[in-house]
């Protein structure tokens, strides 16, 4: 049989990109039903941030991401949700006094950033191991914190799935889980192409898939015009994928993405015609583990 290979959608992102493409949805209504056109299209894994439906700008209000939950599940879907506990990490310093954060500053507790996944207990949520300089801002996840957010998610009988930037970021969620913060066996995100931190080639793909553990299931995306080609990378080199309007607004170059189901139909053209197959949310819940 061919390897069975599932693609994740992340739907709409953080970034204040809703004016770049039109198609980037931002209401719970909005989310839900992108998650829903992905899952009919291949997607067997929805990953979700919230937006303010009137600002369309990145929310951590709890009742948006629970509608959006609630909607999905009302539909009949049975695709996989995978929430965010990204937001919460950006740190900018003060012009003044570096020491002072910069009003734009969004540092939260680590209680703060995981009670959604408390009250919601998604099968999966994220969990950036990582700090680095993410364009001007810098990205902060503080051992310590990720250690309280490991348990906490844990605890709630959650997987997480570990999203890994760079090369470090490996060492510190292998040390993590050494010590017992996270269960065994992971789940890994190789997060491709972000500014100032790992780029999207295929060297660097194989270095990460190398660093991590040997029970480690993982997944791979690129950003940007990276997207499609980190797809065909990664199924060559044994890993999932992950596709979608958080990380690419483009269909080709000067084309935007008419929808997130449109890059789902396409990773899984490209997974089909390398040989292996697209997986199933069932298949999918038993292969992550959930």
């Amino acid at each position: 049989m061919s390897r069975k290979v599932v693609i994740t959608c992340a739907l709409t992102g953080s970034q204040d990109t809703c004016a770049k493409n039109p198609a980037i949805p931002a209401s719970p209504e909005e989310i839900a039903t992108s998650a829903i056109d992905a899952a009919n299209a291949g997607a067997s894994v929805a990953h979700i941030h919230v937006r303010d439906p009137e600002t369309k700008l990145a929310s951590m209000e709890e009742h948006l991401y629970a509608e959006t939950v609630d909607r999905i599940k009302a539909s009949g879907s049975n695709i996989i949700i995978n929430l965010t506990t990204g937001p919460g990490a950006r740190f900018v310093p003060g012009k003044d006094d570096p020491a002072v954060p910069d009003p734009s500053t969004t540092l939260k507790s680590p209680a703060e950033r995981v009670k959604h996944i408390l009250s919601i207990k998604p099968p999966v949520c994220t969990l950036d191991v990582a700090s680095f300089n993410f364009g001007e801002q810098v990205f902060v996840n503080t051992p310590e914190h990720l250690r309280e957010m490991g348990d906490m998610i844990t605890a709630a009988g959650v997987k997480p799935e570990l999203e890994a930037f760079d090369t470090g970021h490996i060492v510190l969620a292998n040390r993590l889980i050494a010590e017992g913060h996270l269960k065994e066996p992971p789940l890994f995100q190789l997060c491709l192409g972000i500014s100032y931190a790992a780029p999207a080639t295929p060297e660097s793909l194989l270095h990460m898939r190398d660093m991590l553990p040997p029970n480690a299931v993982w997944s791979a995306f690129g950003i940007s015009q990276h997207q499609f080609p980190i797809v065909a990378a990664t199924v060559i080199s044994g890993g999932h994928v992950r596709v979608g309007l958080e990380d690419n607004l483009y269909m080709e170059r000067g084309v935007l993405a008419p929808s997130n189901a449109a890059l789902v139909e396409r990773a899984a053209r490209i997974i089909r015609e390398i040989g292996a197959e697209v997986a199933t949310p069932d298949e999918a819940r038993e292969i992550f583990g959930v």
